[in-house]
């Protein structure tokens, strides 16, 4: 048998002690084309929105694969700072550079025998999709320092919440490296997509808190688990739900949980709103430079240059930022991008201007 090969026809896989509960079609259908994914040696991509689970679907492919006994080691691609992309990923030998007193293996080198998992590939720089485009396609690589080419026996797996087609289509994105990293590809579908599982995931929250913390039983109330049958947006899809559940199992004071669920929210998932409610991002037509005592000039005549110069950078800020993450779909790392911003000064002036995603925390993608 091949190296890497698993035999035919495997049992169903115990799906909850991976962490993966749902009985919903959409669901179902996810795990089994996961569960064939597992079976062959070949980089799997896979893709849905934010909290739906993309990590535990890639230990999933890991601990159901040929692969198991090796190591798991994932890697969060918008956290990689081109400063020392070469030497986090591909290790590099002693006297590299300066302080680097001995080898380090990368991530890569660590993966070695097991699965290498890019989260947020999506999020990657240029300078990033063009290190690891070599490596994608045949798994060799050199490390900083090192005379010779050195070969990884990994899998690779990839994660994004972003639409890599439209990313390319933007000039985002490099499609050559599409193309490696899309041989097989497997959708988790939001949780709105997926009926009648929310009521059952909530359960299965409580049960492993309850282990978490070693309390004595507790159960969701029936009056939050008819709440949690009906349609809902979910915009933080399972990690909503879960984080849902662990603050009402941690301000329980008896053995029964009231879920905070409110009514069902409308906002669409994506959409970003500000709290000071900005106008539209004005277009050059919409802005005369030449007018004399307009209404722009008017409505800032009573204050200094400086101060109407400030107020007027402020408010293009806002409105900016609020464009651009609309055209993000919601995704901060890809609207760091468009704006060409590091990820982490972006997420300072969407703070600095309250902007937020309806129904959940801004930071949370």
């Amino acid at each position: 048998m091949p190296a890497h090969a698993l035999p035919d026809a495997p049992a169903e896989p115990d799906w909850p002690a991976l962490h993966l509960h749902g009985s919903a079609s959409a669901f179902r259908q996810s795990l089994t084309l996961l569960q064939q994914c597992a079976r062959v040696d070949a980089t799997v991509l896979l893709c849905g929105e934010t909290g739906t689970g993309k990590e535990l679907a890639a230990r999933a492919l890991h601990y159901l694969s040929a692969r198991s006994r090796g190591p798991f080691v994932p890697i969060n691609c918008g956290a990689l700072p081109d400063s020392i992309l070469e030497a986090e990923l591909f290790g590099h030998a002693r006297g590299a550079f300066t302080d680097a007193k001995s080898d380090s293996l990368g991530v890569i080198g660590q993966a070695q025998g097991g699965t290498l998992f890019l989260d947020e590939i999506d999020a990657m720089s240029p300078r990033a999709q063009a290190a690891i485009l070599r490596f994608a396609q045949d798994h060799s690589y050199r490390p900083l320092g090192a005379s010779r080419l050195q070969h990884a026996d990994v899998r690779l797996v990839a994660a994004t919440n972003a639409k890599l087609e439209d990313l390319v289509a933007q000039g985002l994105f490099r499609q050559d490296l599409l193309f490696r990293i899309n041989v097989l590809s497997v959708r988790l579908p939001p949780l709105r997509e997926r009926h009648g599982d929310a009521a059952l995931l909530a359960q299965a929250f409580v049960q492993r808190l309850v282990q978490q913390y070693r309390t004595g039983p507790k159960h969701i109330d029936a009056h939050s688990l008819a709440l949690l049958q009906t349609p809902r947006a979910w915009p933080g899809n399972v990690r909503e739900l879960e984080h849902l559940v662990h603050r009402a199992f941690l301000l329980a004071e008896g053995a029964v949980l009231h879920l905070d669920l409110g009514d069902p929210p409308v906002v669409a998932p994506a959409a970003w709103t500000s709290v000071h409610e900005p106008d539209p991002v004005p277009t050059p037509a919409a802005i005369d430079l030449h007018a004399d005592g307009g209404t722009q000039g008017n409505a800032h005549a009573d204050i200094s240059f400086a101060d109407a110069k400030a107020q007027a950078i402020t408010d293009f800020e806002r409105r900016y930022l609020a464009a651009v993450l609309q055209r993000a779909g919601g995704n901060l790392s890809l609207a760091a991008r468009i704006a060409g911003k590091e990820r982490s000064r972006f997420c300072k002036l969407v703070r600095k201007h309250g902007l937020q995603r309806a129904g959940f925390d801004a930071m949370a993608d």
